[in-house]
């Protein structure tokens, strides 16, 4: 069975470390050191909220993610990345508010959860839903060629007023990655129909368990998303 969790990164200072240590790891593995989720300035602010794929014993880390809300101490880690291109970027941001806007983040899979058939989809529904839950109003995201499909089947739509009608050569020239955001976390309705479904389905059950059908078979997932002193 596979474990995913979420709580405030205050709460679980050894957790906020065995998620640094994967995701440096996985992005040395393909050649990436300049990434500014990697900072980890977040890891003592109240305002963040890890999202944690682990073994059921909570012993083994397979992947993870971070929900930063934007505060008047540390703006969104896009805001950095995107600035030294397209400086409009603090200002969009700006404009969305703080305490009311936040990044999806930081989101990373080992290699052994590829092998599970777990891709970046199990962990978009579940940061669309756990940022819902925190009453934020606006969610962004940057991602990948590889992640771009599914961030938009969770409801994510692009920035086509930044970068290049919304891309960036990013972390280096030979890379893009996308600015996203979800601008009606209640409604989702860029939503691709059946993960909208998924996603209410986890909002309505933050702890519990659901058995998921991936390409490589059934796969058991424990829920345990209820962040306390926040729903």
């Amino acid at each position: 069975m596979i474990k995913i969790r979420a709580f405030k990164v205050t709460t679980d200072y050894a957790a906020c470390l065995r998620y640094i240590k994967g995701h440096h790891m996985v992005l040395e593995s393909y050649g990436v050191s300049k990434v500014t989720s990697l900072n980890t300035d977040w890891i003592d602010d109240p305002n963040t909220y890890a999202i944690l794929v682990e073994s059921e014993d909570s012993k083994k880390i397979y992947g993870g993610g971070r929900i930063q809300v934007k505060s008047k101490l540390l703006r969104l880690p896009m805001e950095e990345a995107i600035a030294v291109l397209d400086d409009r970027i603090y200002d969009y941001a700006d404009t969305l508010g703080v305490l009311n806007v936040a990044e999806f983040c930081g989101l990373w899979n080992s290699k052994e959860m590829a092998g599970y058939g777990i891709g970046s989809i199990y962990m978009g529904r579940v940061g669309v839903a756990i940022a819902f839950q925190l009453n934020i109003q606006y969610l962004m995201a940057l991602c990948s060629p590889g992640t771009l499909k599914n961030c938009l089947k969770v409801g994510f739509d692009v920035i086509r007023e930044l970068g290049n009608n919304g891309t960036f050569y990013y972390p280096k020239e030979d890379l893009t990655a996308t600015a996203l955001i979800i601008r009606d976390l209640q409604n989702l309705p860029f939503a691709n129909p059946v993960e909208r479904n998924n996603i209410y389905d986890i909002r309505n059950n933050l702890c519990g368990t659901s058995l998921e059908h991936g390409p490589k078979g059934e796969m058991e997932f424990i829920y345990e998303l209820h962040i306390k002193n926040e729903a």
